[in-house]
């Protein structure tokens, strides 16, 4: 069913889906999401025959459609593993001729030579989940494989400050130096088409015209030698300065290594892992920008492994100045400008943000589908573009992507950034230095709060079984030091309401004063049922809070003697307390 709610056409008549497995029962053929489609022959691994048909199967029903396999990146994972695992088996003389007789021993002895590592970690699960699909595996060795393995703990954490300035300067240096080089030679391209550039300025006309053609078929004029090797016209090289890549097709296109630099920069703007980075969409400029003309561009994301709800997300980035949000964006898109033409005249409908010459043409050496390849250009980054620009610009030489990406979640923005929360804060936060560095003084001063409050809501006073010499009888109990109140201060006499005494390291409590103090308990306890919460919290509460606390500690036997004696004075003293009439 399409969108718009018309039916698809059926196939034609006697179409088949294309079988997964040949008729061999050795050779899987994996059509990905994409469409493109990958053979493994389980021919070349190292197992007994009838095991080799029996992983093919196997392997078969998780590429087939709804199988579980929608990309590559899965079956070439699994496939590698499984090379290893037969490796082993033949070099330990335990090759068993199927799946059913793998024993726990033999399987044991496999996850022992594994190394504590999270490549041997990732070895050990990925193989028992994929043979425990076999349904006759035997009991023993899926009791074996159920053992817990422990998972390494991988110690990376994010740039501090200076480390991070770092991968930001090198990035947005040597992808500043690609936007100016091609800017340049754009507007020198545009000079030579408008016929700016008169036949007698030979070198800049011929370099217009090298540039044309760059424009047009992605190289500068070539010629075919004796040995079928392109090499470009001298005349044309010879203008340009040379027949590197500097001087010829870089003067219109990024590198691949300027292209992952860019890549990186938009890591450390927006907290994006690599594959959603390699994977992105050319953002499109939205067609209600406002009325400034400044661009607003909306940025369409995919994080693979979220639910089908969060699986895609948008932003809304807006270009408004130097430092905005957007203004990367703009400046990528002036960059890929002249490839993004080419790709359009030649018809490619592969959409990426990230676009790239090739240094070697027709020496491609990437397995991986994400990447998308149309003549001399590639379209997008794959995991193995950014590690290598890590070894050569990361500081710790590796792993500058993820590293980037913590740093700008957990430091910067100190947000989720296409992870739930719980993910966040677990894996990002929670290990982090920095972050338990930064949480040091926060966690200090909430203990000092919460120790403050309930300083508020205790009872503070002094329980006493008679009146000590010196003690001064206030409203609602008594005080043995009234010249020195901590909470005034000393050197003169306590101004502090009497509703603040039952705070108060001074205030003395005996028998007599229980009965105006349950008393005032009660009073209060009442305006909570007539006055607003908002007032009564901030007026109220805290006093009646500690009253409680002396109920408590005296207990409800004591406290119900001293409901029982309240005399008319101690009414007539709690209403004028709490009408303020002591606040005079």
């Amino acid at each position: 069913m399409s969108r718009r709610g018309r039916k698809a056409a059926l196939p034609e008549a006697g179409h088949q889906r294309p079988a997964v497995l040949d008729t061999s029962g050795l050779v899987v053929r994996h059509r990905s999401k994409l469409g493109t489609v990958k053979e493994f022959d389980f021919a070349e691994l190292s197992f007994a025959p009838a095991m080799r048909r029996s992983l093919a199967a196997l392997f078969a029903a998780k590429c087939a459609p709804g199988g579980g396999w929608d990309s590559h990146d899965s079956s070439v994972h699994i496939w590698r593993l499984l090379r290893g695992f037969g490796d082993y088996l033949t070099e330990s003389d335990q090759q068993p001729d199927d799946i059913a007789d793998l024993t726990a021993a033999t399987w044991k002895a496999w996850r022992l030579s594994r190394p504590e590592t999270q490549m041997g970690y990732v070895q050990i699960t990925a193989v028992a989940g994929f043979l425990q699909l076999e349904p006759r595996l035997a009991q023993p060795v899926r009791v074996a494989m159920a053992k817990r393995v422990p998972r390494v703990k991988v110690e990376e954490h994010a740039f501090a400050p200076d480390e991070f300035e770092e991968v930001r300067r090198s990035a947005r240096q040597m992808f500043r130096s690609a936007l100016l080089r091609i800017r340049e030679n754009v507007q020198l391209l545009e000079s030579w088409r408008s016929g700016a550039i008169e036949h007698q300025d030979l070198q800049n006309w011929l370099i217009g015209e090298g540039l044309d053609c760059l424009a047009r078929t992605g190289h500068i004029p070539r010629y075919k030698r004796s040995d079928n090797r392109m090499r470009p016209v001298f005349r044309y090289s010879k203008a340009m300065g040379g027949d590197g890549a500097i001087h010829t097709w870089r003067r219109l296109y990024l590198s691949r290594r300027e292209a992952t630099a860019l890549g990186v920069l938009l890591a450390a703007e927006h907290g994006l892992n690599a594959t959603t980075v390699g994977e992105m969409r050319t953002p499109r400029a939205t067609p209600d920008s406002g009325e400034g003309r400044f661009p607003v561009y909306r940025m369409e994301l995919e994080k693979r492994r979220k639910g089908e709800a969060d699986h895609f997300e948008t932003r809304n980035l807006a270009d408004f100045g130097a430092d905005s949000p957007g203004r990367l964006i703009t400046e990528a898109l002036e960059a890929t400008a002249p490839a993004r033409a080419y790709l359009a005249s030649v018809g490619c409908t592969a959409d990426r943000f990230l676009i790239w010459h090739e240094t070697r043409p027709r020496h491609w050496q990437d397995t991986n589908e994400a990447l998308i390849r149309e003549g001399p250009f590639g379209l997008g980054l794959t995991k193995p573009d950014f590690d290598d620009y890590g070894t050569h610009f990361g500081p710790d030489g590796g792993g500058v992507m993820r590293r980037t990406r913590k740093t700008v979640n957990v430091v910067h923005r100190r947000e989720p950034g296409q992870n739930s929360q719980d993910t966040h804060d677990s894996v990002y936060v929670i290990p982090e230095p920095q972050a338990q560095q930064a949480a040091i003084p926060v966690i200090a001063a909430g203990a000092e709060d919460a120790l403050e409050a309930a300083r508020r809501t205790v009872f503070t006073a002094k329980l006493t079984d008679a009146p000590e010499d010196g003690e001064v009888e206030a409203a609602t109990n008594g005080c043995a030091d009234y010249e020195n109140s901590p909470i005034t201060g000393p050197g003169a006499s306590c101004g502090a309401s009497f509703l603040l005494c039952t705070a108060c390291p001074n205030a003395r409590v005996h028998p007599a004063h229980h009965p105006r103090l349950a008393h005032l308990h009660r009073a209060i306890g009442e305006l909570e049922g007539v006055l607003p919460k908002a007032v009564w919290d901030a007026d109220w509460s805290e006093p009646h809070a500690r009253l409680s606390d002396l109920k408590r500690r005296l207990g409800p036997a004591l406290w119900r003697q001293g409901l029982a004696n309240v005399t008319a004075e101690d009414r007539q003293v709690v209403g004028d307390l709490l009408n303020g009439l002591y606040d005079l």
